[in-house]
């Protein structure tokens, strides 16, 4: 791209000179560290490649070579994702090299091996991720009520949010490879059921914050953002110890497709990313809507919606649906009662939270992103069914809610592109679509059932 400027002749008279500065191409401004990074990356894809190819069918072999450039350039994009990578494998390597310390892989050493089992194994990092997200939590909120966002504590919540991210990242990598020392018609990509997509959920929906936060300088929404998270993590630790979800299990034959490593992940950038918007939006509703539009929205009508269905089911319902009824409802009390607090502390809350327009263009562009790679991945959901059951399309439940989540978010975004939707309109809106995208994602494993019910409550 071009620059011109325009400025005096030294020792002329009203003489204009034009001249034109060349900004530098896109690969010429790369750093030596850039380069380096590229170089390691390529080895490694070759070196996967050349050491697992023969595992690999074509179309897994074309998602490796693909992954290369494109992890090239989300480091180049944002270079702090550079040192997370290289962390990342640091960590997921040496999980390797202690699962083989004798030179034959057991999973039992994660229980024997004290690398493994306090850190570095899957169950193990994953805790470590748990704990780390609840603790950048408090201190988010800590520094958001004390000082804004300027606080010390604030850089503390940015700095835990990193580790946790990393911590989930090798826990990710160290299931993988579990997995395939369970054995090779066992191992797979860990996102496969709820357990593995929580994880999933929580470190992108992390990351993306991560990066709004330093795009938009202001750690002042992290505090509302990493709740969503820690209601993640909180139900991923409840899931684990009621269903015993974090043991390792065979793929269902639907599931055994490598669409699967390119679906999941697309449609939980989607989850994370509008998850992010809705809690931005409770931000800014704290900000600009009235109180009492915040107690009928945020507390009496979300009470109602729970406790109507409730009566009713009671009363004509299916007795099979009562204790799923009653855990929701159980659930929904403590969030009700946290939302009555924030209302009531919202004149402290505001003080340190950014202004309405750095809050309103962050929600939009959150969405846009989630809307694209969930647009992505809905059709790339498309090509996977006709493959596994034949047809594009059956109206299953989860096809049918991930429909009218697109749709949603579709109509949110027509809406602000052509009409101009601003202000608190939008943001109730966006609020409300994370109770739409929360029952697409768990509500029809809870009340319904149909081909998707691979991750059952």
């Amino acid at each position: 791209m071009n620059t011109a400027s325009t400025h005096l002749q030294p020792g002329t008279t009203g003489t204009v000179v034009q001249t034109v500065e060349l900004n530098p191409g896109y690969f010429s401004s790369r750093s030596v560290l850039d380069w380096l990074f590229a170089l390691a990356l390529a080895i490694g894809g070759g070196f996967a490649l050349f050491l697992y190819g023969h595992h690999m069918d074509g179309y897994e072999k074309g998602i490796l070579i693909a992954s290369v450039p494109f992890f090239i350039w989300l480091g180049w994009f944002w270079r702090p994702l550079q040192l997370l990578m290289v962390v990342v494998t640091a960590l997921s390597l040496l999980a390797i090299v202690l699962y083989r310390v004798d030179g034959a892989g057991q999973i039992a050493r994660s229980e024997t091996v004290f690398g493994l089992k306090y850190f570095l194994s899957s169950q193990s990092a994953i805790l470590w991720m748990s704990l780390l997200f609840f603790m950048s939590t408090v201190f988010y909120w800590i520094g958001l009520l004390s000082k804004g966002e300027g606080s010390a504590l604030s850089v503390v919540g940015t700095r835990l949010t990193w580790l946790a991210i990393v911590m989930a990242l090798v826990g990710t990598m160290a299931r993988w490879y579990e997995s395939y020392l369970m054995g090779p018609d066992i191992g797979h990509i860990p996102v496969s059921n709820l357990y593995e997509v929580f994880v999933l959920f929580g470190w992108m929906t992390a990351l993306f914050y991560l990066y709004f936060e330093a795009h938009y300088q202001t750690r002042a929404l992290g505090g509302f953002v990493m709740l969503v998270v820690s209601a993640s993590v909180g139900f991923l630790l409840w899931y684990t110890v009621a269903r015993q979800a974090h043991e390792i299990q065979p793929l269902v034959p639907a599931l055994q497709s490598w669409w699967m490593k390119l679906h999941v992940p697309a449609n939980f950038v989607g989850y994370g990313t509008f998850a992010l918007a809705a809690m931005v939006a409770l931000a800014y509703l704290l900000k600009a809507a009235t109180q009492r539009a915040l107690w009928i929205g945020l507390v009496l009508v979300p009470m109602l919606v729970l406790v109507l269905p409730l009566v009713a089911f009671r009363i004509w319902g299916d007795e099979s649906l009562y204790p799923s009824l009653d855990k929701t409802l159980r659930m929904a009390l403590p969030l009700e009662l946290f939302f009555g607090l924030m209302i009531v502390l919202r004149s402290w809350i505001n003080r340190g939270t950014p202004r309405l327009q750095i809050m309103d263009d962050l929600m939009y562009k959150a969405i846009a992103v989630g809307f694209a790679f969930f647009t992505i991945a809905t059709v790339l959901g498309a090509l996977w069914a006709a493959e596994a059951w034949g047809g594009y399309w059956s109206w299953d439940p989860k096809e049918t809610w991930a429909l009218i989540v697109w749709l949603n978010y579709a109509a949110w975004l027509h809406m602000r592109l052509v009409k101009g939707l601003r202000g608190t309109v939008s943001a109730w809106w966006s609020l409300v679509g994370l109770v739409v995208t929360t029952f697409a994602f768990l509500g029809v494993n809870m009340f319904l059932s149909g081909l998707h019910s691979y991750g059952t409550l």
